[in-house]
């Protein structure tokens, strides 16, 4: 079945892009009209973006459905016997799975029944926090299908994350695994869910999936084992599970990232609008054709896993791989070893990961045929011509396109990118907006950068001007939160966070990176705020100051600049303390590249630290720091220059 909405020229493209942008309305009730409904809308959009209570945004109000109705049982009749997901385990000597459609379904909609069985019921919060497994998939699209709402933690995150998004969403019920295999590690997953749950008193129920055999703790009445659970429904002799009718603008998800505060927040994803879009773009970014076997490398705690493991791929039909384990492990050749033995058309992957690769050498790729790629793409951070290049030449053969995509938590799908195959691609440029997509390049003043003249380039920060299906609706329990981060700085518009170039000589947009004291680290956003708390929380620590500095492989490294009580003995052995107390408190992923212990930061009178000469600090930039004469006491900064690792 080939998809009504694809687009295979730029003249298809620019025709589209027309469309969505005269029409809005139109053009996206045409591409609702190629799904499942169990009653159609009474009107398609209304939104504001400038009132008090922005955002409010409302797509296919009136409508009613369910989105793994969508995801599985509209597939049943032409591709049940297809594969719905090929799941690659963490050693290659552990034998794959496959699940298709009636399979998944089937599974499904016995977890469903499960999940009730433990009193789960539509509008309660579910935490998963699981590894990468297909029971990982199974769990989510069982919540949607009852229509509670899944809060997904990634299996790197600590006991504290944990509890305070289980607090933060008063989350009755958890899911989790004994332990997940990463590499050469096992984390043991139940047992950060305990050290967690000390926190959480009110959650009545946790479902423990057996994949490591790491000896757990059971605590009778609360801890029941999900195989136990299957089986329970399997001697009733596996009743249906009927989807529950939702509405289009019901919470689907709530998936916390970073904030500028060091709270997390809590991003609310809603049910038909994030469907259509994650299907729509999944299809034309990736040109995805019927049958074709699609690789994300990501993990379904982060968005892309949800958008583009998940719910695209299988909204579409699609054939999609998920890999347990990371790409250097056993050796630097895993990925390319998955795309050989499956026969991968299209791998998405980050450029930290392509970065990594690229420094262990040839030798892991020459000895794989890669002949099946088609596409490639690239997620979580701006590619580097390097890396770029590299991805093109030893994995695309300079055959296949790359899709160097630009999208965020917030936006649920994938806002500026070339369409495979259509755009002509350009080495660390984003390229075009997808249709539906308004950008808008703004200065310090709040005023709209117009579009450059041929042979120039403008720059600014970037934002969104008009809604789009997949967009967050709000921050959960604190929509106040919502609308100052993403709506107070540009009334009428939705602010990125991202600053952004923009090319006269064909309209291309490059993203330059965040310009907030929010972090991109390995394609993950974390807070300074977040990592500065964690910090703070070691005995001897007074204050610290974070900030990001390139980084040849994670793109951002982490560098902390750090006041103890008193100067340490034994510096080394200090840092360690404070990257064990970060990775307690966050999770490893957060754990600072450099610890340089300074005697005090630079601050103004007013007590705000300057972070902007800490960040030419770190990047090196020793001789340019701009103005210091309004800080409390500017020779705190030669100080900071001369211990600088």
């Amino acid at each position: 079945m080939a998809y009504p909405y694809q687009i295979k020229t730029q003249a298809d493209y620019e025709k589209a892009y027309k469309k969505s942008v005269e029409d809005p309305e139109g053009f996206w009730s045409a591409i609702a009209d190629t799904f499942y409904w169990r009653k159609k809308w009474d009107k398609v959009l209304e939104w504001d973006f400038s009132g008090p209570d922005a955002p409010q945004v409302k797509w296919f109000q009136g409508a009613r459905l369910n989105i793994t109705e969508n995801c599985l049982d509209r597939h049943l009749d032409t591709r049940g016997d297809q594969p719905a997901i090929i799941w690659e385990p963490n050693d290659p000597d552990e034998h794959h799975r496959v699940l298709t459609y009636k399979q998944l379904h089937q599974k499904v909609c016995i977890f469903s029944n499960a999940l009730k069985n433990n009193g789960v019921k539509k509008g309660d919060r579910v935490c998963i926090y699981m590894g990468m497994v297909p029971e990982l998939a199974i769990a989510v699209l069982a919540c949607a299908r009852i229509g509670a709402i899944h809060s997904v933690v990634f299996g790197g995150f600590s006991a504290k994350s944990i509890a305070d998004r289980i607090l933060d969403a008063s989350a009755d019920f958890v899911i989790t695994c004994d332990g997940a295999y990463r590499g050469n590690k096992v984390i043991p997953l139940k047992s950060v869910v305990d050290d967690a749950l000390v926190q959480c008193p009110d959650v009545k129920k946790v479902i423990v999936l057996t994949r490591t055999h790491t000896p757990v703790s059971m605590i009778k009445g609360r801890d029941v084992w999900w195989e136990d659970e299957i089986k329970k429904v399997e001697t009733l002799g596996n009743p249906p599970c009927p989807a529950e009718e939702m509405d289009a603008e019901d919470t689907l998800y709530v998936l916390y990232t970073s904030g500028s505060t060091g709270k997390p927040k809590g991003v609310v994803h809603t049910t038909a609008g994030y469907m259509i879009y994650t299907a729509y773009t999944f299809v034309n970014v990736f040109n995805y054709q019927p049958g074709e076997v699609y690789f994300c490398t990501a993990d379904i705690g982060w968005v892309t896993g949800h958008s583009y493991i998940v719910y695209g791929p299988l909204a579409a039909g699609a054939v999609s791989v998920m890999f347990e384990g990371v790409p250097t492990w056993p050796n630097a050749g895993r990925l390319w070893e998955i795309v050989d033995k499956h026969k991968v058309n299209t791998i998405y992957t980050a450029p930290t990961a392509i970065r990594s690769l690229m420094a262990h050498g040839l030798g892991f790729v020459e000895d794989k045929d890669l002949s099946s790629l088609r596409v490639l793409g690239s997620v979580g951070e701006p590619i580097n011509e390097e890396a770029w290049h590299w991805f093109d030449e030893h994995i695309g053969k300079k055959r296949c396109p790359i899709v160097d995509t630009w999208w965020q938590t917030e936006t649920g799908g994938i806002l500026i990118s070339p369409i495979a195959t259509v755009t002509h691609t350009k080495p660390s440029y984003a390229t075009l907006p997808l249709p539906g997509i308004q950008p808008a390049i703004m200065d310090e003043k709040g005023q709209e950068i117009p579009a450059p003249q041929k042979g120039e380039q403008v720059s600014g920060n970037l934002c969104i001007r008009f809604p789009w299906p997949g967009m967050l609706r709000s921050t959960w329990g604190d929509h106040e939160r919502c609308r100052k981060t993403y709506f107070d700085a540009y009334p009428g518009k939705y602010f990125t966070g991202d600053g952004c170039l923009r090319d006269g000589d064909d309209g291309y947009y490059r993203i330059t990176g965040r310009v907030d004291d929010v972090l991109n680290v390995s394609g993950h956003r974390i807070g300074t705020a977040e990592v500065e708390n964690a910090i703070n929380m070691h005995a001897d620590v007074v204050e610290s100051a974070v900030v990001g500095y390139p980084h040849d492989i994670k793109g951002q490294g982490v560098y902390a600049f750090v006041i103890t009580e008193k100067e340490p003995d034994n510096p080394n052995l200090a840092r360690k303390d404070i990257l064990e107390t970060v990775a307690r408190i966050i999770g490893p992923i957060a754990k600072p590249d450099k610890i340089q212990f300074v005697k005090g930061l630079p601050k103004t009178r007013s007590g705000k630290i300057m972070r902007r000469i800490l960040r030419k600090i770190a990047e090196g930039e020793m001789e340019n720091l701009g103005d210091t004469t309004t800080l409390l006491d500017p020779g705190v900064v030669d100080d900071i220059k001369q211990g600088k690792l």
